[in-house]
């Protein structure tokens, strides 16, 4: 991959850093396809992945200039192209935790929303500016949607306004807000934590996240579903009988009781 995007193997789990400064980080296509390596590599190495940006900004989304160059000739590619890697990644295996380390601005609001998680430094803000250039933000507007009530979603598709990290935390559009010198130590924490569980467990677990919400509206079925999620999970090595029979020993399990 290209040194636009930085890879960056941790103990147990990896990050992936936007490098794009003097644009902002911009995704343009070279971004995109250096982001796109970096996903192919931490396949099946790591269940973890931290997803952040060089200097003070996060994402400033996708590349407008590229975006207009394209249109002059008649193409959407870059916009496809976008919508493609996002969705690429929210079905990637591995956990990813969005460390939103400054602006987030359009695209950059769609990484935070497809991102499983997301930790942001309080001095951030996010925002849609997309309706400013004569645009429905797309694939902002619909993560936003996807994860907010409609009047929050609707705050920031039509108002260009951006938000705080502290109202980002409340909206539910991300995790948690901490101070700036604090991020880096509290995405480790999580990331590290997270990583010590089983890499099925964890890649089964985040599809039956978006399956039962988005494609199932009862109760009997979601149940079901789940059952179904836990059967894939013995499937691919059965960590489940491991983990009690620790127990049965009186061993901990990750996560199990309070941590010393």
């Amino acid at each position: 991959m290209s040194g636009l995007v930085l890879l960056e193997p941790e103990a147990g789990y990896a990050r992936i850093r936007i490098n794009r400064a003097e644009k902002r980080n911009a995704m343009n296509q070279a971004a995109r396809d250096a982001l796109r390596d970096a996903l192919d590599t931490v396949r099946g190495q790591f269940p973890v992945v931290v997803l952040t940006g060089v200097d003070d900004v996060f994402c400033g989304g996708i590349d407008l200039k590229e975006v207009q160059a394209q249109a002059l000739e008649g193409s959407e590619q870059a916009l496809a192209d976008w919508r493609g890697l996002n969705v690429e990644l929210r079905e990637h295996p591995a956990v990813f935790i969005a460390a939103v380390n400054g602006i987030a601005l359009g695209g950059g609001v769609t990484l935070t929303g497809v991102c499983d998680l997301a930790i942001a430094a309080d001095d951030a803000a996010f925002g849609m500016p997309e309706v400013g250039f004569g645009m429905y933000p797309n694939p902002a507007g619909p993560a936003a949607q996807l994860s907010l009530t409609r009047k929050r979603a609707a705050w920031l598709v039509l108002t260009a306004e951006r938000i705080s990290a502290a109202q980002a935390a409340d909206w539910g559009l991300i995790n948690e807000a901490v101070p700036r010198h604090a991020l880096d130590a509290r995405v480790a924490q999580v990331a590290k934590a997270m990583a010590r569980f089983d890499a099925a467990t964890l890649a089964h677990s985040k599809k039956a996240l978006d399956q039962i919400p988005l494609a199932i509206d009862d109760w009997a079925a979601a149940f079901e579903t789940g059952a179904r999620v836990n059967a894939g999970i013995r499937a691919a090595g059965d960590p489940a009988a491991a983990a009690l029979n620790r127990f049965r020993r009186g061993e901990r399990n990750p996560g199990q009781g309070r941590e010393t």
